[in-house]
């Protein structure tokens, strides 16, 4: 594998060095469909198969140039693509169909990269790990996107540029799933966050699922106090509307989510109750300066969030790592980049021996670069920094 100071990491057409060359999409709606028009944008000579129940949107696959191939979940063009083709399957289906379909994958003797778009991690990885031929090739994703109109008539293939797509390799995780997963998602305009599948449904519940319940909540108080003319939702503008747009998302589809992440929504829910307790308290006794101190620290740490993604390109960093080359090692220096708010633009493993290797991160001008650095060493790692110009990274063969 070559340095990363020598590769050529902008996105092109061709499937490149860690791409790959025959993908399904198993589930074409919002988010697989966007999926695979993303992918067939970004990279025009991979074939794409969309898989799905609904016929009508087969079609619609088809005629879009998402999909060369379509399929029934049940098909046969499924079974032959799966058998003499397919690199990559992106589950992209309600969570309650993964053992439906990681059985067929077993049954066909698929022993590709598989990753998944689900909201929740628990039920889907543990299908994974009792059901495929390989579970050591099943990378749980989550693509932190979506819209409210729902369906492929949603789909577009702007829909992750600058959203963030969690990653959640384990120490079974072969290194080269994750480069190779890494390099498809960051080539589609993401960014790729790595999170131990364990805490995934937690961190989300608290980021996603509870604001989805509480904006539901704000909209059903605002009908509660409308008029019959409806004078209060007129009035509903601004931030109002910016903070409840998620309420108009799929019940059904919610209502999987709330019950597949349960326990963790159930505490985000108690966790919130309790904080607009604290509200309502300091005005029946007539705190002003409680409620000014709660209303200030809510404001200091929204003021604090990164603002929109816009990495300066002059600005980036390389990180070389010497390890010894052993399961979980990629996960591991990975998760830690992203705790510190490190985004990885590319990463590279070059190997020395059978048992050692390079592994080299580039950075862009985000995060915390020295606490990258301590909790490294911390980890018993030797790691050297060195500037990269954008000109360095992208055009030097």
């Amino acid at each position: 594998m070559e340095h990363a100071e020598h590769a050529q990491h902008a996105p092109s057409a061709a499937t490149g060095q860690h791409g790959f060359e025959s993908v399904a999409v198993v589930g074409f709606g919002l988010i697989g469909a966007s999926f695979a028009a993303a992918l067939r944008a970004a990279h025009p000579d991979v074939r794409v198969m969309a898989v799905d129940i609904d016929a009508p949107t087969l079609d619609e696959a088809r005629a879009r140039g998402w999909a060369q191939e379509v399929s029934a979940p049940d098909g046969a063009a499924f079974e032959r693509f799966v058998r003499e083709e397919c690199d990559l399957v992106v589950f992209a289906a309600p969570a309650s169909v993964a053992e439906e379909c990681f059985g067929r994958l077993a049954a066909w003797g698929f022993s590709g990269v598989v990753t998944d778009t689900a909201s929740t991690k628990a039920h889907i990885a543990r299908v994974a790990s009792q059901t495929l031929p390989h579970p050591e090739n099943y990378v749980p994703g989550h693509p932190m996107a979506g819209s409210e109109v729902n369906g492929i008539e949603g789909a577009r293939a702007d829909l992750f540029e600058g959203a963030h797509w969690i990653l959640c390799p384990d120490a079974a995780t072969p290194a080269e799933h994750f480069t190779r997963l890494h390099e498809l998602v960051t080539s589609l305009g993401a960014r790729v966050i790595s999170l131990p599948r364990e805490q995934h449904d937690a961190a989300v519940a608290v980021v996603s699922h509870v604001p989805h319940v509480v904006a539901a909540a704000l909209v059903q108080l605002a009908c509660r106090h409308a008029d019959d003319q409806q004078a209060l939702m007129r009035l509903a503008a601004g931030g109002f509307k910016d903070s409840t747009r998620v309420a108009a998302g799929s019940p059904k589809l919610w209502c999987g989510i709330a019950f597949d992440n349960a326990d963790a929504l159930a505490a985000g829910l108690g966790e919130m109750q309790e904080i607009i307790g604290s509200f309502a308290d300091a005005l029946a006794r007539g705190d002003r300066e409680g409620l000014t101190g709660l209303l200030a620290e809510a404001a200091d740490a929204r003021r604090a969030l990164p603002a929109a993604w816009v990495p300066c390109t002059e600005k980036l960093l390389e990180v070389r790592i010497p390890m010894t080359d052993r399961p979980g090692v990629v996960a591991e220096v990975t998760t830690i980049a992203s705790s510190v708010g490190c985004n990885i633009q590319s990463i590279e493993i070059d190997h020395i021996t059978e048992d050692s290797a390079v592994l080299s991160l580039v950075l862009t001008d985000e995060g915390d670069v020295g606490q990258l650095s301590v909790q490294l060493i911390g980890a018993g790692y030797a790691v050297s920094f060195s500037p990269l110009s954008a000109k360095e990274y992208s055009h030097v063969e």
